[in-house]
């Protein structure tokens, strides 16, 4: 039996898919809703974490009731609909992805985006048949990606944690990598500073072609 290729799991939101500005967006909408002033991406950046609520606290000095989260996360979604038509896929994301197949890795999402809506975004953009599995989120919003992870690894055939390297741009991607015994690189072009990313212990990165570059020799 040869060796297991390398692999690498790509976040969607944030890092193949450059959707910030409509993250934003959403976000100072739904904080109008309860009363929260806007924020700016810095402060966006700086405070991001998940669970989603806990976000919230930083933001308000509490938790939001049940209802202002359910409220607020329809508000969120409704908004994230209207504007991410206008985003597109991160700087040479198809190269890239290409580029990672031809030298015999293998490669597939895992977002916390609803599974129903990814699957069109990834067909719209011609880049499904560069993964081998895509999973989007199938459970209520704002939860951890760590057992997420764990099921779409275990889906993976001749998949090798130690050989996956996953890709994101959040704390959550290093938290579920690890869960997981995968390594992780962590990019700055989405919800967190790069000195948050840092605390995580992991290689952090300006763009996806250096987290490719970090994949390849974390893998082999």
């Amino acid at each position: 039996m040869g060796e297991q290729a390398p692999h690498i799991v790509w976040d969607w939101n944030g890092t193949l898919f450059h959707d910030i500005d409509a993250v934003m967006s959403a976000t100072n909408a739904a904080f109008a809703e309860i009363g929260l002033e806007p924020i700016t991406l810095a402060r966006y950046r700086e405070l991001y974490c998940v669970p989603i609520p806990r976000f919230y606290e930083r933001l308000m000095g509490r938790l939001p009731t049940r209802a202002e989260w359910d409220h607020m996360d329809v508000i969120f979604h409704r908004h994230y609909l209207d504007h991410h038509l206008r985003c597109g896929l991160a700087e040479g994301v198809e190269s890239l992805l290409e580029g990672w197949q031809e030298t015999g890795g293998t490669q597939s999402i895992l977002s916390m985006y609803g599974h129903e809506d990814l699957l069109p975004l990834v067909r719209g953009f011609g880049i499904e048949r560069r993964f081998v599995r895509v999973d989007g989120r199938t459970g209520p919003s704002g939860g951890s990606k760590a057992e997420h992870m764990r099921r779409h690894i275990s889906g993976l055939e001749g998949v090798a944690a130690r050989r996956t390297v996953v890709i994101g741009d959040a704390l959550d991607d290093a938290v579920a990598a690890a869960h997981v015994g995968a390594h992780a690189v962590l990019y700055t072009g989405g919800s967190h500073s790069r000195a948050s990313l840092e605390g995580a212990g992991v290689p952090v990165v300006d763009t996806l072609a250096e987290a490719v570059t970090e994949a390849a020799r974390l893998a082999n």
